[in-house]
């Protein structure tokens, strides 16, 4: 039986396709500061299920019982009333509940609970789980996935982040450390900015092509985001960041070398106190030799091509 914690007030449960377990992995370690192998689990600290793409629902935890009548105590004795309000049940990988068990939970609570229920409306969303024989019941949130619009930036290229990875990347780099200056300094048509500028951060971007940062600035202003874009060269840069997320460039649609490549890894470690690098092939070894320490990695795969994100200090 779980005997739930009384400082783990958050019941979250995540999803992802297991080519980006990795990465997910990778960014909720940094949001909720442990390892995550399951898709559910308990969070002494509220982020919420919007931040990241991975993230599905949450339970803000009120009441814990062995059985579903312990709840309704609670409920009762609490004298829990809501206006407007609907109460759904939160299934999960570890839940053995029937259809019909968990239909009886919700129509159990919604009975108990003063005030009208709108299941079509609702003002405030309520929900009920069960997890290793514990019943848990409180405030639910859902990722309104409001981040998806920002697929939908007026200039792109096919070669480009997608928002779930640049999401993930901006999650990891601010939770390193609070109120942190981030700087995408090969930033294209800047997926990782906007991501980084929807999510309040301190973030700016460099793009050394004039026509690729035209475009950046095209997406910020349409997305309503202020321009941080400068159309310069990231070897100008003299600031120095607390992070750097860096896309390396390829090659795919524009000439580079090995050298310039390495001569970015260089300059990074100039102008940021840790890096985020994005690769389309192992380059440790030349991160390393910049003076870099690795300290976590991952990979990530879109259509053919796979990724490997290496954080370094």
């Amino acid at each position: 039986m779980l005997f739930l914690n009384t400082f783990l007030n958050f019941f979250y449960t995540i999803n992802y396709p297991e080519f980006e377990k990795d990465l997910a992995q990778m960014e909720l370690k940094y949001l909720f500061k442990k390892d995550i192998r399951e898709k559910q689990f308990f969070s002494s600290f509220y982020i919420p299920t919007s931040r990241s793409a991975f993230l599905k629902e949450c339970l803000q935890v009120m009441y814990t019982g062995n059985t579903v009548d312990e709840l309704l105590e609670q409920i009762k004795d609490n004298n829990i009333a809501y206006e407007a309000f609907k109460v759904r049940y939160i299934k999960h990988e570890k839940d053995t509940l029937s259809h019909e068990e968990r239909l009886l939970a919700i129509k159990a609570i919604g009975f108990t609970i003063e005030g009208e229920a709108d299941i079509h409306k609702p003002q405030i969303t309520l929900g009920v789980t069960n997890i290793d024989n514990q019943w848990l019941f409180g405030i639910y949130e859902k990722n309104n996935l409001d981040w998806q619009a920002h697929e939908q930036k007026p200039r792109s290229y096919s070669n480009a982040l997608g928002v779930r990875t640049a999401r993930s990347l901006v999650n990891i780099a601010a939770s390193i450390q609070e109120n942190c200056r981030i700087i995408d300094p090969c930033c294209g048509v800047g997926t990782v900015v906007i991501e980084g500028l929807a999510l309040g951060l301190n973030i700016v971007g460099y793009e050394i092509n004039p026509l690729i940062g035209n475009n950046a600035k095209r997406n910020l202003e349409f997305f309503g985001y202020k321009d941080v874009i400068t159309i310069a060269s990231m070897h100008d840069i003299k600031e120095v960041f607390d992070v750097a997320i860096v896309d390396m460039p390829y090659g795919l649609f524009s000439r580079t070398t090995l050298e310039a490549q390495r001569d970015i890894i260089r300059t990074t470690r100039r102008i940021a106190r840790k890096a985020l690098f994005v690769t389309l092939e192992n380059m440790n070894e030349h991160i390393v030799s910049a003076g870099f320490t690795i300290i976590d990695q991952s990979q990530v795969c879109k259509g053919k091509f796979k990724r490997y994100i290496v954080l370094a200090q």
